[in-house]
Order: structure tokens, then C-alpha cells, then sequence
């Protein structure tokens, strides 16, 4: 007879797990063939991976005053999602009624307290928690970012060290009321997303953003981004297209730099069914800003880019305000 397995769970699969782990959820768990050897068997096999995360109820709890949380994810590094994630976040707090948070878990790469203008900064503790910094009132941030001794301290940790810290993000920082939280997440789809995913399964998430660049070379990992949504349940909001074209700060021509051989981002939306929220023209003035800590929406509200920009900006919101 032959046993029909249900599809493996992502979110179960231990960091060093072999190459046919049956998950750490599965009754197979520490029994089946696979296991032999692997460094997890005797707890798997104790049953310990089955009981509830005591972070979980904890989670919960500290997210009930969190409306709205968007996870800005690609596939590939150097497309500007953290970049796209800050511009977001500053667009957002330009309303001074609403509250917005960016929670920065791209652990070995941390560029929004730079990007943000806020590189300097270091946490604070209080009775009620760790507390975000904040660029304004109404816009608060956590990064191990501001944790290292400097900015060329390299972080080398394996997966345990960073799902605790992301645990400790979501469990004991003092977000207060937050009208949306962004999570700014690393390249790829490994431990730190799928942490995000497991710890926020019973309060929620609303959405993700996906952003990408025209060439095949960029939209080859998005599908994969795309896939991964899928399989853990993530609703996807759809697809931004960065450095799409170039825009001469004089003379405000545009030409292209990374050519979409393939159709770019429109087509991949297209051919998977999600949305397509807009293309962003590369200003160099964006990376300008960047370095500088400060916004380019309200640096150059002129550009082409700060257009762009803010029409995806508005789609997100209402996307995520309907569901």
C-alpha cells in the first residue's frame, strides 16, 4: 500500500533539517528514515516540537493594538525593497492620525536605520518593554540595527539566534497603537520569513508586497517569492517594479537601464494573477536621499519617481483598508 503524505508544511521544517524532513508537526517527526542522524531527531522524536510556543499567546496579545501588518518581500537583494519599505512608511506617516511602525528583520543587512536618518540611535528599555525609535511622532522603528557596536560589525548568526530576535520584535517591543506595521524582510524565503509567518499566524497578516526589477535575472527569484506566499497562506497585494527605467534630473527624459527581455514586472503579474501596482523609474536622487536619512518624497515632489511612488502607495492602502 502506498501512504499518501499531505503536503509538507514550510513553516515546520527546522533550520538544518535534511533533505526529506517530514516537519517537526508530522507524526513521522524523529521516526521516519530521514531523520537518521539529523541533530534534531531526539526532540522531534520526544514530541517537544509539537507543543505550543509559549511566545505565541504573547505575540497575540502585544499585536491586538496593531490594525493593519504588510511584509515588504523579494526575491532578490539590490531591488530596493527597504528603500520602497521607507517610503512607504513616511508616506503613510504624513497623515498625523495614523501610526505607523517598520519592524526591520533583514538581520545580516539592516539599512532602514540608515535609510530613515536614525543610524546613530540605540533602543531603550522600559517597564512596558523595548522601545521602538522613533523618526517623528507617528513613525516608530526596530532594527538589530541599532544593537550592533557599529555599522561594520557583521552579524553572523544561525537560525535559532535570529528567530529569537524576531520573537523578541514581536513580543516585547512597546509598539503602542500602531495603524500599520511594515515588516522589511531580507532577501529570499528562509528562517527569518518564515518565523514572521509562524509568530504571526494567530494575529494575522494582511497582506504582501512584492518588488522586483525588470530584468528576467530579478523576476526568476520573485516567482519563487510568488510560490512561497502560496504555500504558507500569505495573501499577496501585488507587485511593484523598481528602477524601471531611468529619469534624467534635468531634462526629466527617461530611458532604460535594465531592459525586461522577458515583459518585466506587468507580464509576471499578469501570467501569475496578482496585482500590478506600478513601475518606479530609477531617480538617482532616491539613492541620494537614502544616504542622507531623508525622505525623497518630500525632497523631490517633482519627480517622476515621487509620482510613481505615491500612486502604489495609495493602491496598497486602499487594497489593504478593503480586506
Amino acid at each position: 500500500m502506498i501512504e499518501v503524505q499531505t503536503p509538507l508544511d514550510p513553516k515546520s521544517l527546522p533550520s538544518n533539517a535534511p533533505e526529506h524532513c517530514p516537519g517537526t508537526e508530522s507524526e513521522l517527526a524523529g521516526k521516519s528514515d530521514a531523520c537518521a542522524g539529523c541533530a534534531n531527531q531526539e526532540i522531534c522524536a520526544s514530541g517537544a516540537t509539537k507543543a505550543p510556543d509559549p511566545s505565541l499567546p504573547l505575540i497575540t496579545e502585544r499585536m491586538t493594538t496593531v490594525k493593519r501588518k504588510i511584509l515588504v518581500l523579494s526575491g532578490k537583494g539590490g531591488v530596493g525593497k527597504s528603500t520602497f519599505t521607507a517610503q512607504l512608511a513616511w508616506a503613510f506617516a504624513a497623515d498625523e492620525d495614523l501610526q505607523t511602525g517598520i519592524m526591520d528583520v533583514d538581520i545580516c543587512g539592516p539599512s532602514i536605520p540608515t535609510i530613515l536618518g536614525i543610524a546613530n540611535e540605540q533602543v531603550h528599555a522600559s517597564s512596558s518593554g523595548w522601545s521602538p525609535v522613533y523618526v517623528q511622532d507617528n513613525l516608530g522603528v526596530m532594527s538589530v540595527g541599532f544593537m550592533l557596536p557599529s555599522s561594520r560589525d557583521a552579524v553572523m548568526w544561525r537560525g535559532p539566534k535570529k528567530n529569537g530576535l524576531i520573537s523578541q520584535f514581536l513580543r516585547d517591543v512597546d509598539w503602542g497603537d500602531l495603524d500599520y506595521l511594515l515588516v522589511d524582510t531580507p532577501p529570499g524565503t528562509s528562517d527569518e520569513h518564515l518565523t514572521v509567518v509562524q509568530y504571526l499566524k494567530d494575529s494575522g497578516i494582511d497582506g504582501a508586497v512584492l518588488i522586483t526589477t525588470p530584468q528576467e535575472v530579478a523576476l526568476q527569484d520573485v516567482r519563487k517569492e510568488i510560490d512561497f506566499c502560496r504555500k504558507v497562506g500569505i495573501k499577496i497585494i501585488g507587485l511593484v517594479e523598481n528602477m524601471s527605467g531611468f529619469v534624467c534630473p534635468n531634462c526629466k527624459t527617461e530611458s532604460q537601464i535594465f531592459k525586461p527581455s522577458t515583459g518585466g514586472g506587468k507580464r509576471l503579474a499578469e501570467e501569475t494573477g496578482i496585482e500590478f501596482l506600478g513601475a518606479v523609474p530609477l531617480d538617482p536622487r532616491i539613492g541620494k536621499s537614502a544616504d542622507y536619512g531623508v525622505s525623497f518624497l518630500d525632497e523631490y515632489p517633482d519627480s517622476p519617481a515621487t509620482t510613481a511612488y505615491l500612486d502604489i502607495i495609495e493602491k496598497i492602502k486602499d487594497i489593504v483598508d478593503r480586506s
